[in-house]
């Protein structure tokens, strides 16, 4: 009997990777608020008795709670929606694992560092900046301190699924390149470590097999920045030659993205290392096999 495995919020980039990894081992039922794919049913897990009705229904062996708003700039504007969201729904999801007494998954996120440091393992004391880092923040202690077993994931600079579903940096790169620009205007200032999507999933499984509950930086291999991520990219594309990167500092951006970022964002996956369990690819393989996987004919 394939173990059963109930997923919320997984519309997203990072719910592509999951169902991709774990829909041939396990029973999953996939739910979001926005069904954009085949393998997906309706729930919005703001609704509690909904979302409590509906695992409780499937009667899985494990919830995964993903689904969060990450645009930083729109939560600074909507604080009490992202409060309810991203640290509310992370509450009423552990109430139900509990109840069940099944584990709950959590995804948080670098982003709950200040940036003083200049790497963050899985033990230093996180210090969220905006509304954003604190809600996700104030997920994860709330999970840390009232499952009775949970994985929490710290996710960096995500990437995965594709021009559907990808929002994110190396999207946001990849569609200036489709409409024709041939300069690109990157950050200097920011430093973190990428997450690929399909890399994240296969490691939390490996966390789920062997029952090694608790807290996890889960992030590729490599130290790098905004900047040497968008040089990478151009490189894989074979754009050296085409396009012009300008190096600018944040204020550059500041109209667009006035959020607080940390300067540095840079996990080590040291738990993951010591309990020989990381399927994190270094950061520059993992974007060339995304780009190979996702974007193949994006530019023709």
């Amino acid at each position: 009997m394939k173990k059963k495995i109930y997923i919320a919020g997984c519309g997203g980039m990072l719910g592509e990777a999951f169902y991709t990894q774990f829909k041939n081992d396990y029973e999953i039922k996939c739910t979001d608020k926005d069904v954009n794919a085949e393998w997906l049913s309706f729930l919005d897990f703001r609704d509690f008795e909904a979302y409590k009705k509906d695992v409780e229904a499937f009667k899985p062996d494990y919830l995964f709670h993903l689904g969060a708003y990450t645009d930083l700039e729109w939560c600074e504007q909507n604080a009490d929606e992202t409060y309810l969201t991203n640290t509310l729904c992370v509450e009423n999801a552990v109430y139900i694992a509990n109840a069940m007494d099944i584990p709950l998954l959590y995804i948080s996120t670098a982003g709950i560092f200040d940036g003083k440091k200049e790497l963050y393992d899985d033990w230093d004391t996180p210090n969220p900046l905006g509304v954003y880092a604190r809600s996700k923040y104030m997920g994860e202690r709330f999970v840390v301190e009232n499952s009775k077993r949970y994985l929490v994931c710290r996710a960096g600079w995500m990437m995965g699924a594709g021009p559907a579903k990808d929002k994110k940096f190396i999207q946001k790169l990849m569609k200036q390149l489709k409409d024709g620009k041939n300069e690109l205007f990157i950050v200097n200032d920011k430093d973190g470590t990428p997450t690929y999507t399909q890399d994240f999933a296969k490691t939390v499984k490996e966390l789920i097999q062997h029952e090694y509950w608790g807290l996890y930086n889960c992030v590729c291999g490599g130290q790098t920045g905004r900047l040497e991520v968008a040089q990478e990219l151009i490189k894989v594309m074979g754009k050296e030659n085409e396009i012009k990167i300008i190096p600018v500092d944040s204020d550059y951006f500041k109209d667009i993205y006035f959020a607080e970022r940390p300067a540095s964002e840079r996990l080590l996956t040291r738990k993951l290392d010591i309990r020989g369990v990381n399927r994190m690819k270094d950061w520059k393989i993992a974007l060339e096999e995304y780009i190979e996987n996702y974007y193949r004919g994006y530019l023709d």
